[in-house]
C-alpha cells in the first residue's frame, strides 16, 4: 500500500482491483487516450465491468473510464441501478463521472491518485461533500497513489515533448 492512503475504509481487495485498472489504464495508454483504467466490483467480490479512457478513440466527450465501466455493467445487470458495487480507477472522478456514480448507486469509491485540475471529490471540488445528494458514496484515495500517478505523470511528459518536435501547441 502506497503511503498517504486513507485507510477510513481499506478493503483487503483494494490494490488488487487497482492493479487490474492498472492494466486497464496501460491500454488506454497504449491507444494514445490518456491512461485512466476503471473496474466496477460487487459485494461478493465479482468483477462485473472493465474499461479505460477512450474519448479520442470512440469520438465520445463521455467516454471516460468510469463512464465505460458503468456502461458496461448496466447494460450486463439489464439494470441502470448498481447497488453495493465498489467501482475502482486510477485516477481522481470528475463532476460528470461523479454524478455519473450517484444515479448509479455505486456504493464505494477508490481511486489511486489525485486530479487537480478537474477531480470532483478532493482536488477541485468537493462535490461530495458540499452537494445535498440524495445518495452518498464512501471514499478510499491513494491505493497504488505512486504508480498511477508516475504513469500520467510520464504520459503527459512524452506528450509535450513530441508535441514541441512537431511545433504544436501543448495543453
Amino acid at each position: 500500500m502506497d503511503p498517504g492512503t486513507s485507510n477510513l475504509t481499506v478493503k483487503k481487495d483494494d490494490e488488487y482491483w487497482m492493479l487490474l485498472a492498472l492494466e486497464q489504464a496501460r491500454l488506454a495508454e497504449a491507444r494514445d487516450e490518456v491512461p485512466v483504467g476503471a473496474v466496477l466490483v460487487d459485494a461478493e467480490g465479482r468483477l462485473l465491468a472493465a474499461g479505460h479512457n477512450q474519448p479520442i478513440s470512440s469520438n465520445d466527450p463521455t467516454a471516460h473510464a468510469e463512464i465505460v465501466v458503468l456502461r458496461g455493467a448496466a447494460q450486463s445487470r439489464q439494470n441502470y441501478r448498481l447497488v453495493d458495487t465498489t467501482l475502482y480507477v486510477t485516477l481522481e472522478p470528475c463532476a460528470m463521472c461523479i454524478g455519473a456514480m450517484i444515479h448509479a448507486r455505486v456504493k464505494r469509491l477508490v481511486y489511486a491518485t489525485t486530479e487537480p485540475r478537474a477531480g470532483a471529490v478532493e482536488s477541485a471540488g468537493r462535490l461530495l461533500d458540499t452537494m445535498p445528494f440524495n445518495h452518498q458514496i464512501e471514499i478510499c484515495s491513494g491505493i497504488l497513489r505512486e504508480t498511477s500517478a508516475s504513469m500520467l505523470s510520464e504520459f503527459f511528459a512524452r506528450r509535450r515533448q513530441s508535441n514541441k518536435k512537431f511545433g504544436e501547441p501543448t495543453q
